[in-house]
């Protein structure tokens, strides 16, 4: 059906779902690098004004949107909201560019590479609601989990790759590439309606949700996330094509000189090492990186290479460069790589599709001489410099990252955030000390442990690692295991001396955990006894099915149907319906696990904060509790690091400290 125009005057509100073709694939390019394809289009536009009646406009069939709707996408006085908004703002601002000029509105000032996209500070996104409440983040899942009366329909996936993805030209379709509405007239009609449908289920979750309101502070951070997202950061595609080829060559050589040595077809085959290792005297369960060096240690010379090949091309691995080709934009830069809400609880964003979150870590002292090596294809230089040229690649990563021609890069982060959080929330005072004092938490944490004075690189500095593996593993109720994980026997840790470090950490951490066990006490109370209950800024209480836990940022946690059971201890402990591995399952949990959800929220939402602080930079980045900023040469990494480590005045007494430094490509300094 074709809507009838509609005066902006007369609504305040739309919601908003709409379906889409392209020919690039959504999962590996992004929104941004799909919508801008020449191909793509906008089938059907679904929508409602003011929570009322949903109407469907057939683009694909040649219905247009009415010129009022045109404008209330550009208008900021006209909130939208859609499920995943960000898809349906980025698709209707290359729609509006594209098609109707007049009503796209840029959002972008002088500098910025904003300027393609509507602005996002008229969008909000349901998805983020139901993140915010620690819900599933597919409409599906958070159908099913609020038990709607209207469901997402299920004929949804087979629809859309019908219609909106390319298909395979055979015989039977007529060598045709694409399905169109007239190859299918009823599954069109279906598709419409569902498209309907997507867009009641988004206004029931509205509903359902309208008792807990996302603060408007968060929506804030939403829209800078957008922001962020919207500029991008720039990709150096050379040193990006040249490193898939150098990877390509590698590769080649490295399966060469493995079949010359060892005969086999495929070295690289799990199943034919074991054999050949097996007839040459060494048996292996496995062939993992523990393995292999522990097989290393008593190798002889030519099994040794063989090891050596083995692991060099196992490291070999172009996955990240892939993914930054995939995703960069036709001016350079990639976008959408982060993801608002992305840790389910404590709401810490997350990475997508390139994943600058887990990029691998660069120590080479000349990573500037081996990155220029890289950017001109010179392989054969990197390989007489370079005994594991494979190796390189994976450190120059991070130096695909480039500002834009005439500025810099300032990478700033917080120092040991999460440790001043717990030690502040604890008040655990030796330790507030040592951060007020500016001294090394690590060495601190040793010398307390075994009351001896511990430097750096003076005396007992032996036990400083004592002391790190220790912090990393142990703050959140971690014991022997934790340890182990950690990779403390790896460190040189004895496994006799793992039960006593644990016990010297806690009698040296006393008041964190009494903490620990406070929040413990406090959560069963709220589930049990359905009290509320505060503990020093926080206030923990169940309501409507949920345990939720305040912030002091104003924020809060929330866990869905919390209740009583028993964990695999045989102890009494709360559980909650949540996302683990992936999957909707009840999740067990207690104090100190608790504890680390706070700690973490509460880490996540400074850095918002210290983001806000500094939105009149431009942001390209922020990874864990990192910010990439790229600026101007005259900027100085004082004055930004002095404006990160600003105390947010909810949390007045946090010690922070912010450090940073100025680089001309992304890496760690």
């Amino acid at each position: 059906m074709t809507s009838q125009n509609v005066n902006t005057d007369t609504f305040s509100n739309i919601s908003i779902d709409i379906e889409t073709f392209s020919d690039a694939d959504l999962k590996k390019c992004g929104v941004y690098k799909y919508a801008e394809s020449p191909n793509f289009e906008i089938l059907l536009f679904a929508y409602s004004l003011d929570n009322g009646p949903v109407q469907v406009i057939d683009l694909a069939q040649g219905e247009e949107i009415p010129e009022s709707i045109l404008a209330a996408l550009s208008d900021n006085r006209i909130e939208k909201w859609a499920y995943n908004a960000s898809f349906e703002r980025i698709c209707l601002s290359e729609y509006l560019r594209k098609h109707h000029p007049e009503h796209f509105v840029s959002y972008s000032i002088d500098g910025d590479t904003v300027s393609h996209y509507l602005d996002p500070s008229a969008w909000k996104c349901s998805r983020i609601w139901g993140a915010y409440m620690g819900l599933p983040l597919s409409l599906e899942g958070i159908g099913a989990v609020l038990k709607l009366q209207d469901q997402k329909m299920k004929e949804g996936k087979d629809l859309i790759r019908y219609f909106c993805v390319p298909c395979k030209p055979t015989k039977t379709n007529g060598g045709r590439e694409r399905n169109l509405p007239e190859h299918a007239p009823d599954k069109w009609d279906v598709f419409k309606s569902y498209n309907i449908r997507d867009v009641e289920v988004e206004l029931a979750i509205k509903d359902k949700l309208r008792l807990f309101p996302v603060p408007d502070f968060v929506w804030d951070e939403y829209h800078l996330d957008q922001e962020i997202n919207d500029r991008g950061i720039a990709v150096d595609m050379q040193l990006v094509d040249n490193a898939v080829n150098l990877d390509a060559i590698t590769k080649d050589a490295l399966m060469g000189r493995m079949q010359d040595l060892t005969g086999l077809d495929n070295p690289n085959s799990v199943a034919q090492m074991k054999d050949w290792l097996s007839d040459n005297g060494i048996e292996t369960e496995s062939l993992d990186k523990k393995a292999v060096k522990e097989l290393l240690s008593n190798a002889d010379k030519t099994t040794t290479e063989v090891l050596e090949c083995r692991q060099q091309l196992a490291k070999s691995s172009v996955s990240k460069y892939t993914a930054m080709a995939n995703m960069v934009c036709e001016d350079g830069r990639a976008r959408g790589c982060f993801q608002f809400y992305g840790a389910n609880r404590s709401g810490r964003w997350a990475g997508r599709g390139i994943q600058l979150q887990n990029l691998p870590q660069n120590h080479m002292s000349d990573l500037a001489e081996a990155r220029s090596l890289v950017r001109d294809g010179n392989f054969d230089a990197l390989d007489i410099l370079y005994d594991n040229v494979p190796g390189v690649l994976s450190e120059l990563i991070r130096t695909a990252f480039v500002p834009k021609d005439g500025y810099k890069y300032i990478v700033a982060d917080f120092s040991a955030i999460e440790a001043r959080v717990l030690s502040f929330l604890a008040n655990e005072k030796w330790r507030i000390d040592v951060f007020r004092e500016g001294k090394d938490i690590y060495c601190a944490s040793a010398s307390q442990m075994f009351k001896v004075p511990v430097e750096k690189h003076g005396q007992n500095a032996h036990l400083r690692q004592k002391g790190k593996i220790a912090e990393l593993a142990l703050g959140y109720g971690g014991s022997v295991g934790a340890l182990r994980a950690m990779g403390a026997i790896e460190m040189g840790l004895e496994e006799e001396e793992l039960q006593p470090l644990v016990d010297a950490w806690r009698n040296a951490n006393s008041n964190i955990t009494s903490f620990w066990w406070q929040i413990d006490s406090a959560v069963k109370q709220a589930v049990i006894q359905k009290k509320s209950c505060e503990v020093g800024f926080l206030k923990i209480y169940y309501q409507s099915g949920m345990l939720f836990i305040d912030l002091p940022s104003g924020r809060r946690l929330c866990y869905v149907k919390p209740k009583m059971g028993t964990n695999q201890f045989g102890s009494e402990s709360v559980t909650y319906e949540g996302i683990n591995t992936g999957k909707w399952t009840r999740i067990e949990s207690y104090g100190p696990k608790f504890v680390e959800n706070i700690v973490q929220a509460i880490s996540r939402d400074i850095l918002a904060y210290a983001m806000r602080t500094l939105a009149h930079t431009f942001i390209v980045g922020s990874v864990h509790d990192e910010l990439i900023i790229e600026c101007s040469p005259d900027v100085s990494v004082e004055a930004i690091c002095e404006q990160m480590g600003r105390t947010p005045p909810w949390i007045s007494g946090l010690l922070l400290r912010a450090d940073g430094y100025e680089c001309p490509f992304y890496k760690k300094d």
